[in-house]
């Protein structure tokens, strides 16, 4: 489905500087923003090695792992469904303490893993649970204490005080995860979102 919108937007775009005259401007745009995109890349690689090394070192020296006990707690109370000591919630925690640390790399392979745990729960295999959802929900919301990322982009970019989103993110990330956990358990229990038992 997304090859086909992007698919589209590029033969919008072609059509419509066909038709407005502006071919030569939508070329020469196009060469220089796959010039631009080269240097942005090469660029970010120094940045991104820094920031996911020390994310490294702070997994290796056992703080990921201490924060995933420190969250284990909230995560029965948000979770209900899942037993405490089943792997689903070890791959939940694992990887929220990921997500908090900006290891994306690491978060993900941790995230595909609680899925396909909590799919092994699930009595519906056609329908997401609600613990599914929440873990959705937390996941794409995370707090996120350092953006190595969005860093990288802005260090590339020229930005001389690159660091100073850390604090608006964190911020963000912590209101948008507080949205995400009150939306899906004030539509958990709407008639039109129950799940039926099987």
């Amino acid at each position: 489905m997304i090859n086909a919108i992007w698919c589209g937007l590029i033969v919008i775009g072609i059509l419509v500087g066909i038709f407005t005259g502006n071919v030569q401007v939508i070329t020469d745009s196009a060469i220089s923003s796959a010039s631009t995109a080269v240097t942005l890349s090469i660029e970010m690689i120094g940045v991104m090695a820094l920031w996911l090394g020390l994310m490294k070192v702070a997994e290796e020296a056992g703080m990921v792992k201490a924060l995933g006990k420190a969250m284990k707690p909230l995560m029965v109370k948000l979770f209900p469904e899942i037993p405490a000591d089943h792997p689903a919630m070890g791959s939940i925690v694992a990887n929220m303490a990921a997500n908090f640390f900006g290891l994306g790399n690491a978060a993900t392979p941790l995230g595909i893993k609680a899925m396909q745990e909590l799919q092994l729960l699930n009595d519906n295999k056609d329908e997401a649970t609600n613990s599914m959802v929440m873990f959705l929900a937390i996941n794409t919301s995370s707090v996120t204490l350092i953006s190595s990322s969005t860093i990288a982009y802005r260090v590339a970019a020229g930005s001389t005080n690159a660091t100073e989103i850390i604090a608006p993110t964190i911020i963000a990330t912590i209101v948008s995860t507080v949205v995400a956990v009150v939306s899906c358990k004030f539509l958990e229990k709407l008639p039109a979102y129950k799940r039926e038992k099987r």
